[in-house]
């Protein structure tokens, strides 16, 4: 791998342009690297190495000559590699975006690939749950400002980003941040047993479990509104030609259980 290194130092081949010419992000780019042979690379990543470098196996390095022939030859590869479609416009429109995003979008679905193709079976159902985890987050992060300041703090922590940088609400990321540091410093320094945390695990279960509870007495009333108003309008389905008359009739219906319930909760 040392000859690797200093062979792409000797191309002017940057960790950024390898990256894109392998469709991986950076940091990846410099855990192949930071691995003891080329051979514990992922089997697509390495032939494309050994297609930019004109080789078929890991020991031809050692008989690469860098001439300016050679130089040139290596620079016209990397970037028809780096020129050509990334693949995701073949299942996503990508279009609409702007290179940034298209970027970003190609590291994160290049990142995930990888991580769910390693070889060992308890990492890689790590990694699924992990990123199934993600996603759900994702799902909610329009809703919960929480989440892009948990993400912030971790680029942060792990170096990526100025710990001084604020693209959100400052304050109120400032503050998270904070709060998020000692706890977590309060973890990793064993400050707190199990035993202290049960109480608080507890809470934090009965929180989800009303949560839960309140999601489904929402979508049980939906559902019985939908229901009603489709029987009182004597529709059999919901579909385009009277979307608009059977929500005005669920609002009506809503609007005389709120009322009833009003008029009951007077009584007593």
């Amino acid at each position: 791998m040392k000859n690797l290194n200093n062979l792409l130092q000797e191309l002017g081949i940057s960790k950024v342009h390898l990256a894109k010419y392998l469709g991986v992000s950076r940091q990846m780019v410099y855990n192949y690297l930071d691995l003891d042979d080329i051979s514990k690379w992922p089997k697509e990543k390495k032939i494309l190495l050994f297609k930019l470098l004109d080789i078929n196996e890991s020991s031809d390095l050692d008989n690469i000559t860098v001439n300016t022939d050679y130089l040139m030859n290596v620079e016209n590869r990397l970037n028809q590699g780096i020129k050509g479609p990334t693949g995701l416009d073949s299942f996503i429109n990508i279009k609409n975006l702007d290179k940034d995003s298209q970027s970003l979008l190609s590291d994160l679905i290049n990142l995930i690939k990888e991580s769910l193709e390693v070889e060992d079976d308890k990492k890689r159902k790590e990694n699924f749950h992990a990123f199934k985890y993600l996603y759900e987050m994702l799902e909610s992060i329009d809703n919960i400002p929480e989440i892009k300041y948990i993400f912030a703090y971790m680029s942060k922590a792990t170096g990526f980003t100025d710990p001084k940088e604020f693209k959100f609400n400052e304050d109120k990321q400032f503050i998270f941040e904070a709060i998020l540091y000692s706890a977590i410093t309060i973890y990793h320094n064993g400050g707190s047993s199990r035993s202290k945390l049960i109480d608080y695990h507890k809470r934090f279960e009965q929180d989800i479990d009303q949560k839960k509870e309140e999601k489904l007495s929402r979508t049980a009333q939906y559902n019985f509104a939908y229901a009603q108003a489709l029987r009182e309008l004597g529709y059999e389905s919901f579909d385009e030609t009277n979307y608009s008359e059977v929500l005005e009739k669920m609002a009506e219906i809503e609007s005389r259980r709120t009322i009833i319930g009003g008029n009951n909760s007077d009584r007593y």
